[in-house]
């Protein structure tokens, strides 16, 4: 068992079913485990973790596998939500503890859902910011995402389909991209609605082709050092990888198709995100597959990374929420 944490952040590794997988811990009491999205790392809770601390938490930021200083498994498929899904419960475990509530951002709210939903003995609680849950099921993602980008166009999640081809764009300017990434799903950044959608690509085209020259004001230069410097020296095939199992996770989960949380549970999203507005019907249907809600909050004038771009009103709801798990 590891030792008891510090009150200062402190980063450490544990073991994991694929290797290492990197922590960042802040706070002693009840474990709440925050799990990032893409293209990011457990500094995307940096925000997050001092304040849950001094509320009485033992904060938990991980790199996601194939991020940062976690391991980087070279097969595809060792980045299906199944896999990523023991990846928490290792976490659970090798840090002493028999349950925790889970927070999870975009990729890290799904995984966030399927480890509740897999393992509901090991999840006390989950609070998913940005994209809501919607249970395993529905058609096969990659016939749903074809669909989506028509003829002229791809999806973004389509052209992130094939091994190299994203990383191809990406890579030789890393920096630059994930500047223009995050400003693209940013409030105060985002192109106008009459625009040309940056998740989609125009065929033979690249998706930075619609980013924003403007950079977020939640987004320091030091904050683009950290994310820049971590991807350029992990690559982002890890990362990109998870899109790549899509297909994989619908098969997987098909015992659990159709499946609600029961856990209680806090959604929290942008109003002007992508993920909320394209979602509408999930969220409307959180009644049914969350019957644990105990509130849905859509942030005016907040894009897709809420804890990022309102990093006090996301702490003010979360600290709100868990103190009522542990009241």
């Amino acid at each position: 068992m590891l030792s008891e944490p510090s009150t200062a952040p402190r980063h450490r590794t544990i073991e994991g079913p694929a290797g290492r997988v990197h922590l960042v811990e802040q706070g002693t009491g009840p474990l709440v485990l925050l799990l990032h999205g893409f293209p990011e790392s457990w500094y995307s809770w940096r925000r997050q973790l001092p304040v849950l601390a001094a509320a009485g938490f033992r904060a938990v930021a991980i790199d996601v596998r194939g991020y940062g200083r976690s391991s980087k498994p070279s097969a595809v498929d060792a980045y299906r939500m199944v896999e990523l899904v023991e990846d928490n419960v290792a976490v659970v475990r090798a840090l002493g503890e028999e349950s925790a509530v889970l927070v999870g951002h975009d990729w890290g709210s799904n995984i966030a859902a399927a480890t509740a939903l897999l393992h509901p003995d090991v999840v006390r609680a989950v609070a998913l910011l940005s994209v809501p849950y919607a249970p395993p099921g529905g058609p096969r993602p990659s016939d749903t995402f074809v669909q989506v980008g028509g003829p002229e166009q791809e999806f973004y999640v389509s052209y992130f389909q094939e091994p190299g081809r994203a990383e191809a764009e990406i890579e030789p300017d890393v920096r630059g991209w994930l500047a223009g990434f995050y400003a693209a799903l940013s409030a105060d950044t985002m192109p106008a609605p009459d625009a040309p959608d940056p998740h989609f690509v125009v065929r033979g085209g690249r998706l930075r082709d619609r980013f924003p020259a403007a950079s977020p004001a939640w987004l320091r230069d030091e904050d683009l050092d950290v994310y820049a410097g971590e991807f350029e020296r992990t690559g982002l095939t890890g990362a990109l990888n998870r899109y790549r199992c899509m297909d994989r996770d619908w098969e997987d989960l098909a015992a659990h198709h159709g499946a609600p949380l029961r856990q209680p549970a806090l959604f929290v999203g942008g109003a002007l995100d992508a993920s909320t507005t394209w979602m509408a019907d999930a969220v409307a249907a959180h009644p049914t597959t969350l019957p644990g809600l105990s509130a849905s909050h859509l942030l005016d004038g907040c894009g897709h990374w809420v804890q990022q771009e309102r990093p006090d009103e996301v702490n003010r709801l979360l600290t709100d929420w868990l103190a009522t798990l542990t009241g």
